[in-house]
């Protein structure tokens, strides 16, 4: 029986922080993992003498991993800049791929999961999403995972005093888009009525649902033929909503849960 390297095992054990981590700064899990992919292959295309040189191989992945999503956030912001409509953050997975097995038995690695929290929500990753790089990076490192001033520093190629400017205008820019958080039963109660009104077709109970000054923020995939621009107002939303699904004709509405809680959205239905 093979004992088990500790110092390998340390290493992979940092998996969980660095895929937390990329995905809070890029808002993509496919885009996280092949950042956390690249970061353990230029760890182990270090020699052992090199790897062994570094103090602290779990600051030297997490270091890695940031200033790779650094680079990428960079080259993101210009791709979103000519994105036709609006643009929404990755969601998670659903439940059912985190909830520990998946299709044939085969148990989750607890590693790959993502810790669920408001920095994860996508209200959350939105607002993450009007920042810089450098801002972003400045708040997850230090705000979200407590990570020194002057780590970020190296990272991003400032001073600890300018990367302390950063988080704080970050803050900022949370603090003037968060609005109070529903409970999570009111919130679900309100989700369950909304699909039995669609089921029921039911168009005055669905505007009745939602508030008067609602907006909704759709994501086409940056198709030119896709929702452009927010839909302002319960009836707008709706209106939208209903007309949708007489062009598509095969529409349901499914229930998932967010890192925010409940939520709903049009589907095309599977084909029987």
């Amino acid at each position: 029986m093979t004992t088990p390297d500790p110092g390998e095992s340390a290493i992979t054990s940092e998996r969980a922080l660095l895929i937390n981590v990329a995905y809070r700064l890029l808002g993509s899990m496919a885009e996280a993992e092949d950042v956390v992919q690249e970061t353990y292959a230029r760890w182990y295309s270090m020699t052992p003498a090199q790897q062994e040189a570094i103090g602290s191989p779990g600051g030297w992945l997490t270091k890695v991993a940031t200033r790779i999503c650094f680079d990428l956030l960079g080259s993101a912001r210009v791709r979103r800049e000519s994105y036709v409509g609006e643009w929404i953050p990755e969601p998670l997975p659903g439940l059912a791929e985190w909830s520990g097995e998946r299709p044939g038995g085969i148990t989750a690695d607890p590693a790959d999961r993502v810790t669920l929290d408001e920095s994860v929500s996508m209200a959350f990753l939105i607002v993450l999403e009007s920042m810089t790089p450098a801002e972003r990076v400045a708040f997850i490192l230090h705000d979200v995972f407590g990570y020194p001033f002057a780590d970020v520093a190296e990272i991003v190629g400032r001073t600890p005093a300018a990367c302390r400017q950063l988080a704080f205008s970050a803050r900022r820019r949370i603090g003037a888009a968060r609005v109070p958080a529903t409970p999570a039963v009111r919130q679900a109660r309100v989700v369950g009525e909304f699909k039995r009104a669609w089921n029921a077709k039911d168009i005055e109970a669905l505007v009745a649902l939602l508030d008067p000054g609602a907006t909704m923020i759709a994501d086409g995939g940056g198709r030119a033929g896709a929702v452009l621009r927010p839909i302002e107002g319960a009836a707008q939303i709706v209106r939208l909503l209903v007309n949708l699904a007489g062009r598509q004709g095969d529409l349901t509405v499914l229930i998932g849960r967010s890192t925010a809680g409940p939520a709903w959205w049009p589907s095309r239905a599977a084909p029987s």
